[in-house]
């Protein structure tokens, strides 16, 4: 096996492990929460949108750090790229308070902009208030797994979300069915779980802080400095679960009008998709932290050499995703639901996404070195032009016969194609290879 390879293995390896851990937090959820009901799982369908767009627009806590403190390691100042880490986590602080508290106060408006049913809405109103409180909890998470693959260690993190995890799916099934608590205890399972996971992590940054006299209290001109440079990145992240977000709202106008099997059947479907989009995401990660450290250094010959690896590692990793969803295909929908419509009707949908596996290992592969390299200005306008695209291309798709598969082949053919598109132009280029420490702004 050539070094590079091994390289590229010794991180994606437990990145992937770890990757594919974290969404079993949402596809245990749903396993858990559909057998009580087809309302219950379109309820948490409805929740887990919201949640995963307030926490995927905080993701630049992980890959900003990331990125920033592989630099500092490429160029050999290990204290630097600590206190940087540790600014990162101060940040994760504050905004995960400020969304706490807005997003319970605002959780019926929030479930209200999507139009469900009484029944569903009550549901979705239940979970999401309680799970608002692991968002704190859930963006250090993010920020401390962050300084860890900047210094090259993606273990740490696969051994907190696999305890993290199984720990989840315990308390879940003991206060869902054990205590009667139904969605509610879901969700109460899930904070807790992510309360734990979160004081893990942070002991772990704490010591190294510690071992190399890296400051642990706030730095104001520290943490405004990562807030600054993660603008673009919310922007790149803002514009792609807007794209989700769009998807979302225009089943619930597909087929019959916002039906309950329509609604879950998507949510089955998303929480695959992004079971699946995370396992392809360790490819990133490690171009990511391997991205940063060789810029950091200096070496573009390096960079350039591993960015053609790491695609050609993407489109492999994304066949065998696809081929392994289209398999599954006919038998998962049993793992979630009961109910025989909405186990016919996500057949069609994983074929479809299972054609776009492919694509998805490229485009996440080339957005992770571009983290990587800190050109966060070009990805945020590249995320704007792929909204541009998508969001009429899903909202028609809608009004079509078959309308849930339709918008499904938009976002599989419009969304990731467009995406492919920029990146892979972006890529061939020279402009987003800045060398040194510093990030590129």
């Amino acid at each position: 096996m050539k070094p590079v390879d091994r390289e590229i293995l010794r991180l994606a390896v437990p990145a992937f492990l770890a990757l594919v851990a974290e969404p079993l937090f949402l596809l245990s959820d749903a396993a858990i929460v559909g057998h009580l009901g087809t309302p219950e799982l379109a309820g948490l369908g409805v929740a887990a949108v919201v949640l995963q767009t307030v926490v995927g627009l905080c993701v630049f806590l992980a890959y900003g750090t990331t990125a920033s403190v592989a630099r500092h390691l490429g160029a050999g100042d290990l204290r630097a790229a600590l206190a940087q880490g540790v600014d990162g986590v101060w940040l994760a602080v504050l905004i995960g308070s400020i969304a706490t508290v807005a997003g319970i106060l605002l959780t019926p408006t929030l479930v209200g902009a999507f139009d469900t049913g009484a029944e569903v809405a009550d549901h979705a109103e239940t979970y999401l208030a309680l799970a608002f409180l692991g968002t704190t909890p859930l963006l250090v998470m993010l920020a401390t797994t962050g300084v860890l693959r900047g210094l090259q260690d993606t273990r740490t993190p696969l051994l907190v979300a696999v305890v993290g995890n199984g720990l989840n799916i315990v308390l879940n099934v003991v206060l869902v069915y054990g205590l009667d608590l139904g969605i509610a205890g879901s969700a109460i399972g899930s904070v807790v779980a992510q309360v734990l996971s979160a004081a893990w992590l942070v002991a772990v940054v704490v010591r190294a802080a510690r071992e190399h006299d890296a400051p642990l209290t706030p730095d104001v001109a520290g943490i405004r400095s990562a807030a600054h440079a993660a603008v673009a990145l919310v922007v790149r992240t803002l514009a792609l679960r807007a794209c989700l977000l769009v998807g979302t709202y225009a089943v619930t106008r597909a087929g019959t009008q916002g039906s309950d099997v329509t609604i879950a059947t998507h949510q089955i479907a998303i929480t695959l998709w992004s079971f699946l989009a995370f396992a392809l995401d360790a490819i990133a990660i490690a171009a990511q932290a391997l991205t940063g450290r060789a810029l950091g250094s200096g070496d573009v010959d390096s960079t350039r050499r591993l960015t053609r690896r790491m695609v050609q590692w993407g489109w492999g990793s994304g066949i065998v995703a696809g081929l392994a969803l289209a398999a599954v295909s006919p038998f998962i929908g049993a793992l979630f639901t009961t109910d025989p419509e909405v186990r016919s009707l996500l057949v069609p949908v994983l074929l479809v996404a299972a054609l776009g596996q492919p694509l998805a290992g490229v485009v996440f592969v080339l957005d992770g070195v571009l983290i990587g390299a800190g050109d966060g200005t070009y990805l945020a306008w590249a995320g704007l032009v792929v909204l541009a695209a998508y969001a009429p291309a899903a909202l028609w798709a809608a009004t079509l016969p078959h309308g849930l598969v339709a918008v499904w082949v938009a976002m599989t053919f419009v969304f990731m194609g467009a995406r492919g598109l920029l990146l892979t132009r972006r890529a061939r280029g020279e402009k987003w290879m800045v060398t040194g420490a510093t990030l590129a702004r």
